[in-house]
């Protein structure tokens, strides 16, 4: 199957980031969310995102009002309909993405490739949760995703090699590097990332470091190019409890237990960059 056209579910960080890097790379995208100020506002982020390419000379003004062209946006499933791929990519709910899946199911022709963006939910039980388990699979982006080059492309007990071969061909289009991995929870870079983040907060509770000099002391002595305690107010810290409480459930292993620091910030509102403060302030 040849995709042409692309759905994203949810305007946000991510899915208005994969928006953008389908748009640019000449895929017609249809962009939804629950309301239209929600999708406006990807929009907008997407128009800004290609405005300050622009100005770094990394891409054309035709092809910034080419790519903005291509999408539309949108509250309704049925806009959904022509796509024969459409990425979910809401909150970090396996509930919600539930109740998405069920949507799409009701709406889309039934050869369509359904993805979800989630980092850490089984990709096999949301498939089973679907009409076309076969054509179900994972599509890890990172974030932010017109920059990361990696996709993980997670395949479920049932995905089919045709589907496969559809998605890893879409993300090469995009220009990712896109890496097969098989379901299980966390997949590969966020099993290794997130339980590092959450040893961050660890080390910052016992008192062991500034959090400026934790972050330091990652950047300069293993070569990251952001600290663990920037990175968690990037990702979210409500994303990045979600996952370690998916860690401890998958696995019943104390070692993904989450930082009672990292629950308590979550508690009081402070989830990074997109609340104005985590463990900095914004």
């Amino acid at each position: 199957m040849e995709i042409q056209t692309v759905g994203v579910i949810g305007a946000g960080t991510m899915g208005n980031g994969i928006a953008q890097a389908c748009a640019v790379s000449g895929l017609e995208v249809v962009m939804v969310d629950i309301d239209e100020a929600a999708v406006q506002r990807g929009l907008a982020t997407v128009a800004a995102s290609l405005d300050r390419l622009v100005k770094k000379a990394k891409l054309t003004l035709d092809d910034q009002v080419a790519a903005l062209a291509r999408i539309r946006v949108g509250t309704d499933y049925a806009l959904l309909k022509p796509a024969q791929l459409v990425i979910e990519a809401a909150t970090e709910n396996e509930a919600l993405k539930r109740k998405i899946l069920a949507q799409l199911d009701a709406t889309l022709p039934a050869d369509a490739i359904v993805a979800t963006n989630t980092s850490s939910i089984s990709i096999t039980k949301l498939a089973a949760a679907t009409q076309r388990s076969d054509r179900f699979i994972g599509m890890h982006f990172f974030n932010p995703v017109p920059m990361m080059a990696l996709v993980e492309v997670i395949r479920g007990l049932q995905t089919s090699d045709a589907t496969h071969d559809a998605v890893h061909a879409m993300a090469k289009k995009l220009g990712k590097t896109p890496v097969t991995v098989k379901n299980a929870p966390g997949f590969v870079v966020n099993r290794i990332l997130i339980p590092m983040v959450n040893e961050a907060f660890f080390v910052l509770a016992d008192g062991l470091a500034t959090p400026e000099d934790i972050d330091a002391g990652m950047k300069l002595g293993c070569n990251h190019p952001i600290g663990p305690l920037a990175l968690a107010d990037m990702i979210g810290l409500d994303v990045c409890l979600a996952v370690m409480n998916v860690y401890v459930e998958e696995f019943a292993d104390s070692k993904y237990r989450p930082c009672p620091l990292l629950k308590e910030m979550v508690a009081a509102g402070w989830l990074g960059r997109k609340t104005g403060r985590g463990v900095y302030r914004y």
